[in-house]
């Protein structure tokens, strides 16, 4: 039976790079049996978490603030595969991934110990440039502290213009690893 899988996208272009990799992976998951769902972050209503701890009182709506992250709370508490995509931006994910990541929190908040929902994870990353050691690094911990898996990374670098990764390996990487999920 296959996985239900969420993808994250952190890119604002539509038919960027990040959007190819997502495209693969996707196409991988599905030849695999496996369900998606990817939500295009740049395109919700999504604010910045207050940081009141205010959330976690309904796990139908884990946090105080009510706007796109209401699509994904759902999704997210059923996935069994939580994938990561973004545009390497200043050495880290795209302020749309990190945004919405961090309001993820709320659900933790509906345990009374703050356990976050056991997960496994993905990272798919392109760039202009190949300098993905620091955002794998916070990757690493991230998954670290939340008690998730790792199932495997696609970091795309040399990709300047929109459509720069056609044609590139990581694309059939992106396939495998969604097949492999």
């Amino acid at each position: 039976m296959g996985k239900s899988i969420m993808i994250l996208n952190g890119s604002p272009r539509r038919k960027g790079n990040t959007a190819e990799l997502i495209r693969c992976f996707t196409e991988g998951a599905k030849e695999a049996g496996h369900t998606v769902t990817v939500f295009d972050l740049d395109r919700m209503n999504i604010h910045g978490c207050k940081g009141c701890f205010g959330g976690g009182k309904d796990p139908e709506h884990p946090c105080v603030q009510r706007d796109g992250m209401e699509e994904i709370y759902p999704v997210y508490r059923a996935a069994e595969v939580v994938v990561l995509a973004s545009p390497l931006y200043y050495w880290n994910f795209s302020g749309q991934l990190r945004t919405a990541f961090d309001r993820l929190f709320a659900v933790a908040e509906c345990d009374p110990d703050y356990t976050n929902p056991a997960k496994q994870a993905a990272l798919l990353m392109a760039a202009e440039g190949y300098g993905f050691e620091d955002c794998v690094t916070y990757y690493q911990h991230l998954l670290g502290h939340l008690g998730w898996e790792d199932r495997g990374m696609v970091l795309a670098g040399g990709n300047m213009q929109v459509g720069d990764i056609a044609g590139k390996r990581e694309l059939e990487l992106a396939r495998q690893l969604g097949r492999s999920v």
